[in-house]
């Protein structure tokens, strides 16, 4: 247990701040103060000891210099369980502080300002702030450290019920403290390698996410969860969504969500519309409109759609909204909402109903893409690249036909987001059977095929990786597809090409796949 007699308080986040001394007062506590604080701490009737009276050295350099002192530093770091600590104290009559109360510069605020420069972001790197944070949590069985305005209630309480702190709380509050240091750090290192353009995989990889929520549980009830989002992300994600009606967000509406958006970003110039379910599309088109877009859409495969997640690239009007308030939907998310189509689909109490605060567009994309596995974490860049029509290969003694090309070129923008292995067969801008998540690609060809049912003749056939044999190629022209795109570079290419030859199908190859696993 740990009396409190003497606090530093030092805080950039002022909320609560003032209600928390007031209470420490009453307990009898002396409070030294820095600047601002002090001020607020005085204007509102609390007498405090300034940190230069503390230290007999005034603040310098702009405040940079202020409680870098042995007279502050002793203070916290002495132990009180060691004579030698306390008798050095008292031979050089410094007082032992019992309890920091600091927050730090607000750099990811700074860094989030329009126009900010890099001048006042390095400005508001703490420095003082860390290290009496650090110094106070080492210390942590002599040294209460609060960090945390969400804290002050119940600390306040156990010191009114029991005239101390315990160590139980003196621990949680000492992570705490180690936990706020270590993701403001790694805001610095995160922002400032962009900045300097630092190497794209660093030796040491630092990310400053924040909390959002708890969710209700993971993939499944028997498996915990928590959302958490990257301060500086920009544009369209998950994280900067307003939710504008239904139940909270789960795990898997999050991942839903995030599917949709990737793939939504391929279409940023034509109204699209996409239906996901288990982080797959089940139906993706285009059109002039956006109702024609989610009408084709959602009836690639209706059955499917049941418990969908629909992704609009442009606003929500009434007729799509009363097309979709027909079916069961987890979600809807658009860019904008009218407000009687909002009204509608509000009529179903569960459906989430997402503003996504900007446009979805191709270039708003995450620079990385993160894998934990046991011991480590993999990363790789996003694959974000653009298929140029010129650079396609004819592999087949038939050339492919324009309208043949542009349902290629939609296909390839779709399939890439697709797990694997996957084939699927499109016809204009529309999506009309998708075979996924098979250990065989020939498998994925017929499922495919018979998802797609009479709407498989005239198509065309993407594949997101080579076709290892011919019956991938035949299974899709026993259903009517007439032009297959392609990575190409199996051992039996020749193989292949012959098998689409025979079935008087055109062919090309994209010399890359967009292999998902």
């Amino acid at each position: 247990m740990v009396k409190i007699e003497r606090a530093l308080i030092s805080v950039s986040n002022k909320d609560g701040v003032v209600d928390f001394a007031r209470g420490l007062s009453a307990n009898g506590v002396e409070i030294i103060s820095t600047g601002g604080t002090a001020s607020l701490l005085e204007k509102n009737g609390l007498k405090t000891i300034g940190v230069s009276d503390i230290t007999g050295f005034p603040e310098m350099l702009d405040g940079r210099v202020k409680t870098l002192h042995p007279n502050i530093h002793a203070g916290l770091l002495a132990r009180r369980d060691i004579p030698e600590h306390m008798s050095k104290l008292a031979e050089m009559k410094i007082r032992p502080i019992d309890m920091v109360v600091v927050n730090l510069y607000p750099f990811k605020e700074t860094v989030l300002k329009p126009g900010v420069s890099l001048e006042e972001v390095i400005e508001n790197i703490d420095i003082g702030g860390p290290s009496m944070i650090r110094a106070a949590a080492k210390n942590y069985r002599s040294v209460a450290v609060v960090t945390n305005p969400g804290r002050y209630g119940s600390v306040l309480e156990e010191m009114n019920s029991t005239g101390g702190i315990g160590e139980a709380t003196l621990g949680s509050l000492m992570l705490e403290a180690f936990q706020h240091t270590a993701q403001y750090d790694a805001l610095i290192a995160q922002h400032l390698g962009g900045v300097f353009d630092g190497p794209r995989f660093p030796e040491r990889l630092t990310v400053g996410f924040e909390k959002v929520q708890d969710l209700r549980y993971g993939e499944n009830p028997s498996q915990a969860a928590a959302f958490y989002a990257d301060p500086f992300a920009a544009g369209v994600n998950p994280g900067g969504m307003t939710q504008l009606h239904g139940k909270e967000l789960s795990y898997n509406n999050i991942l839903d969500m995030e599917s949709a958006l990737n793939l939504l970003r391929e279409f940023e110039d034509r109204p699209t519309a996409v239906v996901i379910k288990h982080t797959n599309p089940c139906g993706i088109a285009s059109a002039d409109d956006i109702y024609d877009a989610f009408m084709i859409a959602y009836n690639v495969d209706a059955l499917a759609a049941f418990g969908c997640v629909i992704g609009l690239n442009r606003k929500c009007d009434v007729r799509t909204a009363e097309e979709i308030s027909k079916h069961f939907v987890e979600i809807v998310f658009a860019p904008e909402f009218e407000p009687e189509a909002l009204e509608i689909l509000s009529r179903k109490k569960n459906i989430r109903l997402m503003l996504t605060g900007g446009p979805i567009v191709h270039d708003d994309v995450p620079r990385f893409k993160y894998k934990f596995v046991k011991g480590g974490l993999l990363v790789q860049t996003v694959d974000n690249s653009v298929l140029d029509p010129s650079t396609l290969k004819v592999a087949t003694e038939r050339a492919p036909t324009e309208e043949e090309v542009r349902s290629m070129l939609f296909a390839w923008k779709v399939v890439k987001h697709v797990w694997s292995n996957t084939v699927i067969l499109a016809k204009g801008e529309q999506v009309v059977g998708i075979g996924a998540g098979q250990m065989s690609r020939v498998d994925s060809s017929f499922i495919a095929a018979h998802k797609a049912g009479d709407k498989a003749k005239g198509s065309v056939i993407a594949s997101d990786a080579f076709f290892p044999f011919r019956d991938g190629v035949d299974e899709a022209a026993k259903a009517g597809a007439t032009a297959i795109i392609q990575p190409g570079g199996s051992i039996r290419d020749a193989e292949v090409i012959q098998a689409a030859n025979e079935h008087k199908m055109a062919m090309v190859f994209t010399g890359s796949r967009v292999f998902r696993h």
